[in-house]
């Protein structure tokens, strides 16, 4: 049983032997060959000797260019390379050989040695060749037959990885995906033929595909589109490529697809708006507040002053920021807001804090009406008493003709902050739409129900939502606020809608391991079908694509204050928010 296993000594001796047989039989060959396959005797009489000579240059060769350290079944074109080196260093050593001193060898045609090369250099070849051949044969028969789609400059690495490897997947076709790739349809790569995209179902169907790897640098896009068109042809198994992870072919996750990458971030001047700033946050124990934390520290903040009122949350921003200033405080107790102002003075303060969960706010009326709208006034005003150059307030889409409290409560802070008087600051509101992997996100309570074997519950088939990568979100609420003047309300590109319908069935696609049922459980209070970004079209565009301007709404700062104070003491806050916000629409 030991003889059969693997080792360095076993492989170096058998190839050892191998290659000194086939030595022989090229030399003899070559003879054969140049003399028609009639040799004269006298040229015969120094064959070995030109034989063992030959043969010990051409050994003596392989082992100095490391051809017996090779592994067998990951022979390759540079392997190739470097055996063709040893057979010609080998063959010039042997003529020089030659030239010293003809007589050991005479009587010999030169060209001899010329036919041994090129069979040498075959015979060996094919016998380093052979187990990758059988190997690859053994793969297409047992592993998944799979297309790559799309072309970038790693995927020739890519094809070489799943041929050099025992993974499950075999390439068989490559698909030409954009259009700057078509002039390579026809033509290959690593020996695999390149197809246009309108081959797809044609290939799927005559090659017998089941799986795809898709190339992670394709426009976001893209990968979306040719991943539901693969499920729609029933290749369900799909993965993506990249060489900028620990492993080349990683499993899709929901925020690759549904993740939308801004062409247009501009890095530095974010930079230079946040860097050497003291920058406070509020709600920094959230989702956004925990990331923009995270990005004004990435972008050279001089300090950080992270408020919360939650004091789990404060402490886990607080483990990944451990230089930060961290203060348990709540935004409606102005007493010690102001103190804090006075002693951190800020250059810059993002209010993220909110109560943001539509139920919980419908069922919780007046604590969402006094921490949204009370607990913002607080902040704006402190931040305008103590001259804050700018003031980022973080809102939402539901502000847009609302159908609930949180969505009605946020618009009022978009408009307090429209029409109070800033004095030396700069105020800019911020609007966007859900984020992927939130709290209060639906991703991670449908994978929660899929880890536990569903069903998921939806509300309704044609409920539909705005989705951004946060870390994406919060880098464009650092742009728009770098850009802003003062006054505006900038509303974030987020792409086109989702339907969740539709993500949940992805999701069961990618994570369940066992079938998932859908369960309809009927709209909530004060949920819509359909987000809107816009309240109407007097949108401004600027700089950048994916950050706009909405009109802006004028409220007399008086009037606004004392309907404010009636809101947060009325016995009907929702007649009451609808005198705020007139396209107030509530939903129960």
């Amino acid at each position: 049983m030991n003889l059969l296993t693997p080792s360095f000594f076993k492989r170096f001796v058998f190839f050892l032997l191998a290659d000194f047989i086939l030595f022989f039989l090229s030399l003899r060959f070559a003879y054969e060959l140049r003399f028609d396959f009639n040799i004269p005797t006298e040229h015969m009489v120094k064959f070995y000797t030109v034989f063992f000579v030959l043969t010990l240059l051409k050994l003596g060769s392989c082992y100095l260019f490391g051809i017996y350290r090779l592994t067998w079944r990951f022979f390759g074109l540079d392997d190739a390379k470097r055996l063709f080196y040893a057979l010609i260093v080998s063959s010039f050593a042997f003529f020089i050989l030659y030239w010293l001193d003809s007589t050991i060898f005479l009587p010999m045609p030169r060209s001899v040695i010329g036919i041994d090369f090129i069979l040498s250099l075959t015979l060996v070849g094919i016998l380093r060749l052979s187990k990758r051949i059988l190997s690859s044969q053994s793969k297409q028969s047992s592993h998944k037959l799979t297309l790559i789609i799309g072309i970038s400059p790693h995927t020739a690495s890519l094809i070489k990885t799943l041929l050099d490897n025992p993974l499950t997947y075999y390439p068989v076709g490559i698909i030409a995906i954009q259009p700057k790739n078509f002039n390579m349809i026809r033509s290959t790569i690593g020996n695999i033929k390149i197809s246009g995209i309108d081959d797809l179902p044609t290939l799927i169907q005559s090659k017998n595909i089941s799986a795809a790897i898709i190339d992670g640098t394709l426009p976001q896009e893209i990968l979306r589109d040719t991943y539901q068109q693969l499920n729609t042809l029933g290749i369900h198994t799909i993965k993506r490529s990249s060489l900028l992870e620990d492993r080349m072919i990683q499993d899709f996750s929901i925020e690759d697809l549904l993740a939308r990458h801004p062409k247009d971030l501009d890095t530095p001047i974010i930079e230079s708006f946040i860097r050497n700033k003291t920058v406070l946050i509020t709600g920094a124990g959230g989702s956004i507040g925990s990331e923009i934390a995270l990005q004004c520290h990435a972008f050279g903040a001089t300090k950080l002053l992270l408020v919360d009122h939650s004091e789990y949350n404060l402490y886990q921003i607080g483990e990944k920021l451990p230089h930060a200033t961290l203060r348990l405080l709540n935004i409606l107790d102005k007493e010690p807001l102001n103190t804090l102002f006075l002693s951190s003075k800020p250059d810059i303060v993002i209010h993220a804090a909110a109560y943001k969960h539509v139920p919980l706010c419908e069922d919780n009326i007046n604590a969402a009406l006094t921490n949204n709208i009370l607990g913002s006034r607080n902040v704006i005003d402190t931040a305008i008493e103590h001259n804050v150059t700018k003031i980022v307030i973080i809102s939402t889409d539901k502000a847009v003709r609302p159908t609930n409290v949180m969505g009605a409560s946020k618009r009022v802070v978009e408009l307090y902050a429209q029409n109070v008087n800033p004095k030396n600051s700069e105020i800019v509101a911020v609007r966007f739409g859900n984020v992927l992997g939130s709290s209060g996100s639906v991703i991670p309570k449908f994978k929660a129900q899929i880890d536990s074997g569903g069903p998921i519950t939806l509300t309704h088939p044609d409920i539909t939502r705005y989705f951004m990568l946060i870390s994406e979100a919060c880098q464009l609420v650092l742009q728009a606020a770098a850009i802003a003047r003062g006054g505006e309300l900038f509303i974030l590109d987020m792409g086109e809608s989702v339907k969740i319908a539709d993500l949940a069935e992805t999701m069961i696609r990618l994570y369940a391991s066992q079938p998932i049922e859908i369960v309809y459980t009927g709209l909530r209070p004060g949920e819509k079908l359909y987000e809107e970004l816009l309240i109407n079209d007097s949108e401004q565009k600027t700089a950048f694509d994916s950050i706009l301007i909405a009109g802006s709404t004028h409220y007399p700062i008086e009037q606004l204050k004392e309907d404010i104070e009636e809101l947060i003491k009325s016995n009907a806050p929702i007649e009451a928010l609808r005198e705020i916000v007139p396209e107030f629409n509530h939903t129960s």
